[in-house]
């Protein structure tokens, strides 16, 4: 007798093949494909799924729910968009490997990315992190190494190039740490420490990332030569010397790139062409969202979170800071507070910064200066830097795959927290038909769990992993906006992460069924 028997389903593998009308069966944590007839097939508990489309979980490779999964582990903004992997450690920040002094400054440094939740925090290695999340989240979790992380144990927090000796060290680190279960190394190099990472150390890395099996994923440099396309050519770079698979993170990000899409696919076909194993990826929305002293210039970041906090609170550094501030300000645009800290301060969220400087009656960069003080750097922000018509043409290629990017923090984020995928099924391909249903689902799930080595995930298939997603073709949609970002969506019927039903009938079940994920077969320096 199976535990779960969904039956009359249209069925998308997630192969990118043709749907076709069949049941699944559900053992353990493994599925099963029946054909013809199977009414003497028994089940403890049987789906009618006659009207809707059954998927493989969908897999976020770029979200910042590292904390927030462990203090809300229900994980309802994600697990009720039909997301059950989500990937960690992305744009070089993380909490592992870290010492306890370098974890508790990374806790303060990116809480206006990752917040900085109540929890017991007494991880240091990426094996006990990882093992934070082993049934204790509705969704499972993998991990890429942040090089910030291996920056701080080594080099420290200066803004200098790392020794011979410091880098041997990281790539020990790498070693640990893949052995233990992450799947490769991702950059931040808009983001202190990371981006004091030289190229050349990061092929050296990624030398070591490669004999580990893993991946390089990259934040790129967005202010390195032409300021658009140079970053990129740096991650190319990387790729070709270190002989390192490449994935580029939302790759359609920043007012620099508008209307140029098309260049930007053709600069991914030519360096496919000339043999850089290179993917990327984009969320469908036009605002980007980071922590609000990412608008702090680089050299008052210079020691770390502590000295950044006095140099804020200083007259004389402010004053300093200001012109080169406003460059970056201005670049940005309108900029809308998403999440604060304090109560004192939640009138903040929603607001531009400019609103609040009149409010306040202060001049605009005083009025960013304070409130990171006030809230001790936990404020992040949205701004609307891309445009919907290059990303609708980016997410056609093949080489692409969707994410959220989504921060969990906050009374007003970016709606793509709780709405992407939905919004991507319902409006990109059921009304404007801008990818087939087959094309979509495979960019959410194998796709993604081929390039990151996630090996039974992301397909329907006998003796797959039963992570499955359960929607209704018609209503699927995404019901989250600017204004309300908290509603969760319409349409996902059922989820399932490891055989457990987490989502039945549009309701959350509480089931923590979540594991960790990893590449399977290898251990320590061997493949098996």
């Amino acid at each position: 007798m199976f535990d779960v028997l969904i039956k009359g389903g249209s069925i998308i593998d997630g192969t990118g093949n043709i749907g076709f009308k069949g049941d699944i069966a559900i053992e353990g944590d493994e599925l099963r494909i029946l054909r013809g007839d199977t009414s003497p097939v028994q089940a403890r508990n049987s789906i009618d799924a006659s009207h809707y489309i059954v998927v493989p979980g969908f897999i976020d490779v770029h979200t910042h729910s590292d904390l927030i999964s462990l203090s809300e582990p229900l994980n309802e903004a994600k697990i009720m968009q039909g997301v059950c992997t989500e990937m960690l450690g992305l744009d070089g920040f993380g909490y592992a490997p870290l010492s306890k002094k370098n974890l508790e400054m990374m806790l303060l440094y990116y809480s206006g990315v990752d917040g900085y939740p109540k929890l017991d925090y007494n991880w240091s290695s990426v094996a006990e992190y990882l093992r934070r999340f082993r049934h204790r989240t509705s969704g499972n979790v993998a991990y890429l190494i942040p090089n910030s992380c291996l920056r701080t144990e080594t080099v420290g927090w200066e803004a200098r190039q790392a020794t011979k000796e410091e880098i041997r060290a990281m790539q020990d680190m790498i070693r640990q740490g893949m052995a233990e279960g992450a799947v490769g190394l991702s950059t931040g190099l808009s983001y202190p420490p990371g981006i004091y990472a030289s190229t050349e150390e990061l092929i050296e890395l990624c030398k070591t990332v490669v004999e580990c099996g893993g991946i390089y994923v990259t934040h790129v440099r967005y202010d390195l030569g032409d300021g658009i396309f140079d970053g990129f050519r740096e991650a190319v770079a990387i790729g070709t010397r270190s002989g390192c698979p490449v994935h580029i993170s939302h790759y359609s990000d920043g007012i620099g790139l508008r209307r140029q899409a098309a260049k930007m696919l053709q600069f991914i076909d030519e360096a496919r062409a000339s043999g850089v194993d290179l993917t990327f990826d984009a969320y469908p929305w036009e605002a980007g969202s980071t922590t609000l002293h990412s608008l702090v210039p680089l050299w008052a970041h210079n020691g770390g979170p502590y000295k950044l906090l006095e140099r804020l609170k200083s007259k004389d550094a402010r004053i300093k800071m200001r012109s080169e501030a406003a460059r970056m300000i201005e670049s940005e645009g309108e900029i809308i507070i998403s999440a604060v800290k304090t109560e004192r301060n939640k009138w903040c969220e929603g607001l531009t910064v400019d609103a609040i400087a009149d409010r306040l009656n202060k001049e605009h960069w005083d009025a960013i200066c304070d409130l990171l003080v006030e809230e001790e750097l936990e404020v992040a922000y949205y701004a609307f830097g891309g445009n919907m018509d290059d990303v609708k043409t980016i997410m056609t290629h093949p080489a692409h795959m969707f994410i959220t990017d989504g921060l969990r923090i906050g009374g007003m984020p970016n709606p793509r927290t709780f709405g992407t995928y939905p919004k991507i099924l319902g409006q990109l391909v059921r009304d404007e038909k801008i990818l087939t249903m087959e094309q979509a689902i495979r960019k959410m799930t194998s796709f993604p769990a081929q390039r990151f080595g996630l090996a039974d995930r992301g397909i329907l298939w006998d003796g797959m992993k039963a992570d499955i997603v359960i929607f209704n073709p018609v209503t699927v949609n995404c019901v989250a906006t600017f204004a309300n970002p908290k509603r969760l969506p319409l349409g996902i019927e059922y989820v399932f992460v490891n055989g457990k039903m987490v989502v039945e009938k549009g309701k959350h079940t509480g089931t923590l069924p979540g594991e960790p994920l990893t590449m399977k077969g290898y251990v320590g320096n061997q493949y098996r």
